[in-house]
């Protein structure tokens, strides 16, 4: 069976800064890969970020992009367009029509028709490169169009190459990042080829000479020669077929590592879950000369050894993704540890949020689970495990002097035990984040045997306590001077919880479920506060975000009281009956999670983070779920699918 057959990588596109059904794009890449290829149809009220629409019939061109997530923005990025007659300098002019239902949009190849331009053009990735055609009735331009920051093209007759730079880059920190491309076409016309200086961008339009041309691009963080060593090594003299069945079995591989039987709609929605689970992150790193590893460093802008990894949010994929890399892609995992740790060895600080640097969008360091979940599971090495855990203990009790590095409040948590509310916002989830990365500092440092970190943080991981009100049976801010704050209404969002309210955010204590058992006064009680959430309405009020935020509109469109499955705080909710000994009410409930919402044609709940929403639907569908990462035990449920394997072991 071809899997690539059953992925939609448009699973998820359909969405709205207003209301998301994954907020995803359709990436043309290999696992992991440092270069992605999507279709840009529109960018949405001139807005880089939101720039494909599954639903319009407008083709602007193919994207070279690296952007995870519209929230966070993109790097290194430009357009290819093909144009023919009137020829436009911006997208917006160069845009085509194109037949939705004829374009070919697959994780190993894209294949589109520009019918303005009467071209067609079809790309096909490898890691750090892709191969492209262009074809055309008449003799026109390839044109590279700007997108964000500045560009420099120069053209090199002699070699018949065009090296260009882009340094364009979001929200993050990045010191003198530049993204290095270089473009090998065959058949082209140099001396026609010509760059163009406008008010909205350097745009460069290179001739084709002939109706049909070839060409390789090559991209690098580090020098134009990285990039054109890329083109050698990762292309050669391959055809675009064969570069394009690499990429197929490249895909194959991966998604055959869990092996299921089911009806196709089900089978469907799997594999395009799969497919999403191996995007990200993506590699930062490069090969040299001596076919060692290297990359630029956003830290202080120079080239290190060892590899890198960029674009993915610890707050999202520690829950879901991250587990399930420690079952079906250990190797990836260990080297992906290699790279967070190279973050605290060249800037000081273990990675937040990084996008090429760091941008630091969401609290808290949930990195300590990705890490701690590793060593319990024997994956990494353990320099890098030793190395991790110092980076662990810096950010738990060192201020940072940047807002998106470490941990904020850490130093009022060593003083109080809890984040205080009348200093902070989200200070709920900032103290039960910090209690739970207290607990996997001990796993990690008990992992290794340094058995001097073990009691102190295995106490502090108890703090959570103090935010509980046994009066209200949930988890409140406190200030400084140790009152509940006032005005509490557990519909309201913001304030002290993280796009949420009370109801999603006060058992999230994975590291003690016992601990939280016995707060409520026994199993029994804890069962009810489960039934509470489910039983509630699914009610809110904007709080201090002062007017709605999609996640609201999520949680409310669906029927499952206050658990939003739409965000990452309510993805264990649904297995804590089973850990409770009701296996069968949390059968139920993930059984209509999975089958009302999520499906490869409708999209997801919410946005989809990078794999983790699509980890937690594979998760959730093999019945093996991971629900304090950190711990070397899972809460299993009955497989909604029967599985024939994972990872080529047969399962009975």
């Amino acid at each position: 069976m071809e899997y690539l057959d059953l992925v939609n990588i448009k699973m998820g596109t359909n969405s709205t800064p207003r209301f998301s059904r994954g907020n995803t794009l359709p990436l043309t890449q290999v696992p992991f890969g440092m270069v992605s290829l999507c279709p840009q149809t529109e960018r949405r009220g001139g807005m880089e970020r939101w720039f494909f629409d599954p639903n319009q019939p407008s083709l602007e061109g193919i994207r070279v992009t690296h952007q995870p997530s519209p929230w966070i923005g993109d790097y290194g990025t430009f357009l290819l367009c093909p144009q023919y007659e009137s020829i436009s300098n911006t997208a917006e002019g160069a845009w085509s029509g194109y037949r939705i239902e004829e374009a070919q949009l697959k994780p190993h190849y894209i294949s589109v028709e520009l019918l303005r331009h009467r071209a067609k053009m079809t790309l096909a990735p490898t890691e750090r490169c892709f191969a492209f055609r262009v074809e055309m009735e008449n003799e026109g331009y390839l044109s590279v169009l700007p997108i964000l920051g500045n560009y420099t093209y120069e053209i090199n007759e002699q070699r018949g190459l065009i090296y260009g730079t882009t340094n364009g880059h979001s929200q993050d920190s990045a010191k003198d990042f530049k993204m290095y491309f270089v473009i090998s076409l065959d058949k082209i016309k140099m001396g026609k080829s010509y760059i163009y200086e406008g008010k909205d961008g350097t745009a460069l339009h290179i001739a084709l000479d002939g109706k049909s041309a070839e060409g390789r691009v090559g991209i690098s963080y580090i020098s134009h020669k990285m990039a054109e060593n890329a083109i050698f090594r990762e292309c050669g003299e391959r055809s675009l077929e064969e570069i394009k069945e690499e990429a197929r079995k490249n895909w194959e591989e991966k998604l055959s590592r869990i092996e299921i039987e089911a009806e196709e709609n089900e089978m469907r929605t799997f594999y395009s879950c799969m497919y999403r689970v191996f995007l990200f992150p993506h590699k930062a790193y490069e090969i040299d000369e001596g076919g060692a590893a290297v990359h630029y460093s956003p830290f202080d802008g120079k080239t290190h050894k060892g590899v890198r990894y960029t674009d993915t949010g610890f707050w999202d994929t520690q829950r879901t993704q991250f587990p399930l890399f420690s079952i079906i892609a250990r190797e990836e995992y260990s080297q992906m540890l290699d790279g967070f740790a190279c973050d605290f060895t060249e800037g000081g600080w273990l990675p937040r949020w990084p996008s090429i640097g760091e941008v630091g969008c969401m609290p808290s360091t949930l990195i300590d689970g990705v890490i701690a979940d590793a060593a319990v599971k024997g994956i990494g090495k353990e320099e890098t495990l030793k190395k991790a855990l110092e980076g662990m203990i810096s950010h738990a009790n060192k201020k940072s002097p940047e807002r998106r590095y470490g941990r904020e409040g850490v130093l009022e948590y060593l003083q109080y035990g809890y984040v205080p509310s009348d200093l902070y916002k989200e200070s709920v989830n900032l103290t039960l984040d910090f209690a739970y990365g207290d607990f996997c500092i001990a796993t990690v440092a008990n992992a290794l045997g340094i058995s001097k970190y073990v009691k102190p943080y295995l106490e502090r991981s108890q703090n959570y306590r103090l935010l509980f009100d046994k009066k209200t049976g949930f988890m409140r801010g406190r200030t400084t001077e140790g009152r509940f704050t006032e005005g509490f209404d557990p519909f309201s969002w913001g304030g002290d919880y993280t796009e949420g309210s009370a109801w999603q955010s006060t058992l999230s204590v994975p590291h003690d479920i016992e601990g939280l058992t016995e707060l409520y006064g026994g199993k029994e009680e804890l069962i009810k506060m489960l039934d509470r959430i489910f039983e509630a309405p699914p009610i809110y009020r904007v709080g201090s975000y002062g007017q709605e935020i999609h996640e609201m509109t999520e949680m409310a469109s669906v029927d499952f009281g206050q658990c939003a499955i739409s965000n990452q705080p309510s993805f264990s909710i649904p297995f804590m009956y089973a850990y409770l000994g009701m296996r069968e009410r949390s059968e139920e409930i993930v059984n209509r999670i999975c089958t009302q919402l999520f499906s490869s044609e409708g999209g997801y709940p919410g946005d989809e983070d990078n794999g983790s929403m699509s980890a937690w639907y594979i998760l959730a569908t093999i019945g093996k779920y991971s629900l304090c990462p950190g711990k070397d035990e899972y809460v299993e449920i009955s497989p909604r699918v029967k599985i024939k394997n994972i990872l080529g072991e047969e399962i009975k």
